[in-house]
Parts: structure tokens; sequence; C-alpha cells
């Protein structure tokens, strides 16, 4: 390394450097070195070659700085997201995926597709979209229709019987009307007699 290079390197290799310099400096044997470096022999003595031959700079990964090999090209990515808005949007990205391979012979983790779509704005994370419910004109004249609810609940805390409280909602004015009843119902239980005819 010339004079006045600045040399960065991460923690994680500060403590390799150590390490190896007690290998190459202090005659710790290789097999030890690995243990505390938690690597196998083969790649401690690799190391320790490396930085006999190159210096501190030998310490340094090979791969640092460059693209991974995993890395999917963007062609690829584009074509991924361009079928989706033409063809499968409102998809989940697992069904999504499963079409992808089914269809298109494209196949990509359910992962890496929903990441992609989180990106690109087309994926909201936790959300499926519903549809949105059509307003509808209240009725209207008082009684057409009423929409009525029954709450269950130890209304008098321990000191009488359960009871349901029922709320009716007059659709046409939006008055409440509410009661106590011993059952959730608009008749009596038992009222319903069958029909045997």
């Amino acid at each position: 390394m010339a004079e006045g290079d600045i040399l960065m390197i991460s923690r994680r290799e500060v403590k390799r450097l150590g390490v190896v310099n007690k290998v190459i400096k202090e005659g710790m044997k290789q097999v030890v070195a690995a243990g505390l470096l938690e690597l196998s022999s083969r790649q401690t003595r690799r190391i320790v070659f490396r930085v006999k031959q190159e210096g501190e700079s030998g310490i340094i990964h090979r791969l640092r700085g460059k693209e991974s090999n995993r890395r999917t090209a963007d062609e690829e990515k584009s074509k991924v997201l361009k079928l989706y808005k033409e063809k499968y949007e409102g998809f989940g990205p697992t069904l999504f995926c499963e079409k992808l391979s089914e269809l298109h012979k494209i196949r990509f983790s359910d992962e890496t597709v929903r990441k992609w779509l989180l990106k690109s704005g087309d994926w909201e994370k936790g959300s499926k979209r519903r549809k949105h419910r059509q307003w509808r004109e209240r009725k209207e004249y008082y009684g057409q229709m009423q929409q009525v609810d029954g709450s269950h609940h130890d209304w008098l805390e321990g000191r009488g019987a359960k009871m349901v409280l029922m709320a009716y909602i007059d659709d046409a004015t939006g008055r409440v009307f509410c009661r106590f009843y011993k059952y959730e119902g608009t008749s009596p239980p038992g009222s319903h007699k069958p029909n045997t005819a």
C-alpha cells in the first residue's frame, strides 16, 4: 500500500486483521485463529496468505463494491412490474407470483415481488383494496326501514340478570330507540311456531 493511501475497513475486518497479525507476527496457530474468527481453517489460511502478499488491504473482502451475482437484471424487474400493471392489478403478491409461474414461466419468490410492488407503489402493505360501498339515499318516510342491532353485556354489573340492549335506528329520520330485553331478537323466544302444513 502506497504511503498516504487511506484504507477503509469495517469493524469486522479490523477484528480479523488483529487476529491475522497475531498469526503472522506472534505465531498464533491458524486453527485457534479460525475459532476466534468463526471461519473454517481453509478460509483463515487464505486470508492470512492474502495479508502476507498484499499487506493490510488483503483483509478486504474481494466482492466489496461489486454488484451481487444474484441481483436480478433491471429488464426482468421492469417486465414483471409491467405485467402486473397491464394484467394483474389488484392481485396480491402471492397470487401474482403463481400467475407469473403458471402462465409466463417467470419465477421469483413472493417476497422479492412483494418488495418490488411496494417500492413501485403498486401494492400497499397489509391492506387489500376494497370496493367502496355505493351511497344509498335514505328512505322517504319514518318507519319505512329500521336498522336493528343488539349488544350483549352485563349492563347491571352483576346486580341483576344479563340483558341485551337492542338499538333501533329509523333510516328516514336517523332517530334512535333503545330498550333492554332478555334476548336478542324482534319477537319473544318461542313465538315462532313451525309450519306443519
